[in-house]
């Protein structure tokens, strides 16, 4: 079997919301600068009104068997570098050989270990893996190994939901509670740059999660990469009696030695890597000893390939591994393939996947608060052709 040609195909379609869709964003790193933190929701690009409009790109690698697999959505950055780059060393090859095709794009990338072009890797090896479950009739965590169990527990993951008011706070952590969800991750709205005025809001917000769930229940707050030393510690001694399960992404990435630093001082655990890139990226994270629980993105990291070898490598040192949320698919296969201890729970973004998932046949979606086992051969990346109202295409050959 050869790859004869790639597909680089940009959908658009839409979907009805209840009211505004995205309702409020997060604390962003730039916001240190005043023309940045002043930028209010309704000025991003991500608001939108009662009907909301979406496109997406996704990937397929044929084959001159006819099986193909699909992977997405990625960014325009990433389909570019896919067209003008990793295309050529795919056309031709064995699609079941993804180690060695990894290993050449990777090879290949030298100026693009990270970032951009590890995200556009990142796809390829996914639809790789979902080729390879069609041409084995399979799930893809059953050729990984799995599945170690029948289900897995969903975090519900807050993004876009209004985090500024508190009865609305109160009314989401409540409902999603009773969707059976186990825990919920909330983002903070505020940095540094909003002084004590934002720290007391971003407290006041922990406050009303942990009132609104009860006790024997697990709240993930996210920082966003956004803080720094002196504010997180400070942040983490004021929440640390509603007992965060974690703190997420509290710095930018490369700063290790501060990871480290916080670590050392807060009593809450510390999760992140997500914005890292392959097992060399977290082994630094590792050896500093600076996150008690890794979140690499496989479709940022390195593919399903390379965050199964970031799991591997977590697990030699007994630290926790779970993903980034950025693909229920992907991640539901990763999941369902690792032991439960090192992976106890999967995100679930629920106003990201409504956007993510929209054009797939079978979108992965939480049953009272549990991911289950899924019979869908691949990577379940079938496309609902029904829902696409434009689509322009790009064959490789």
């Amino acid at each position: 079997m050869k790859i004869t040609k790639l597909k680089l195909r940009k959908l658009e379609g839409t979907f009805k919301s209840n009211g505004v869709f995205w309702e409020e964003r997060l604390v962003r790193p730039i916001d240190i600068y005043p023309e940045y933190s002043e930028e209010s929701h309704e000025n991003s690009n991500l608001q939108s009104g009662e009907i909301v409009n979406t496109s997406s790109i996704f990937v397929e690698i044929h084959t001159d068997e006819g099986i193909y697999g699909t992977a997405g959505p990625i960014d325009t950055a990433h389909s570019d570098i896919i067209e003008k780059s990793l295309s050529s060393i795919l056309i031709g090859k064995d699609p079941l050989a993804i180690e060695l095709l990894w290993d050449q794009m990777h090879r290949l990338s030298v100026h693009g270990r990270q970032g951009i072009t590890m995200m556009a890797i990142s796809a390829v090896d996914c639809a790789l893996w979902d080729l390879k479950g069609k041409y084995f009739n399979s799930p893809v965590y059953k050729i990984l190994g799995g599945p170690t169990r029948k289900r897995i527990p969903a975090y519900a993951s807050m993004l876009g939901f209004n985090v500024t008011d508190m009865k609305l706070v109160e009314e989401r952590a409540k409902l999603y509670k009773n969707k059976g969800f186990t825990a919920q991750k909330w983002f903070f709205r505020y940095g540094p740059m909003s002084g004590r005025e934002g720290l007391t809001k971003n407290v006041e917000m922990v406050k009303t999660i942990r009132e609104s769930v009860g006790e024997n229940y697990e709240i993930m707050l996210d920082c966003w990469q956004s803080m720094d030393y002196k504010y997180v510690v400070e942040l983490a001694k004021r929440i640390e009696e509603y007992r965060p399960y974690w703190l997420e992404e509290t710095v930018m990435p490369d700063r290790i030695e501060i990871y480290k630093k916080i670590k050392d001082r807060v009593n809450i655990p510390l999760s992140g890597a997500e914005h890292d890139y392959t097992r060399w990226g977290m082994l630094r994270f590792i050896e500093k000893d600076a996150l008690d629980i890794y979140q690499p993105d496989i479709y940022w990291a390195g593919g399903l390939s390379e965050v199964i070898k970031i799991a591997n490598l977590a697990t030699t040192h007994d630290l926790i591994t779970i993903p980034h949320g950025h693909s229920s698919n992907a991640t539901l296969h990763f999941s369902l393939s690792q032991v439960p201890i090192h992976t106890p729970f999967q995100e679930y973004l629920i106003k990201w996947n409504k956007v993510h998932q929209h054009f797939l046949k079978t979108p992965e979606k939480p049953k009272n608060g549990y991911f289950e086992e899924t019979n869908l051969v691949g990577l379940g990346m079938e496309l609902d052709n029904q829902k696409i109202e434009k689509e322009t295409t790009i064959e490789l050959k």
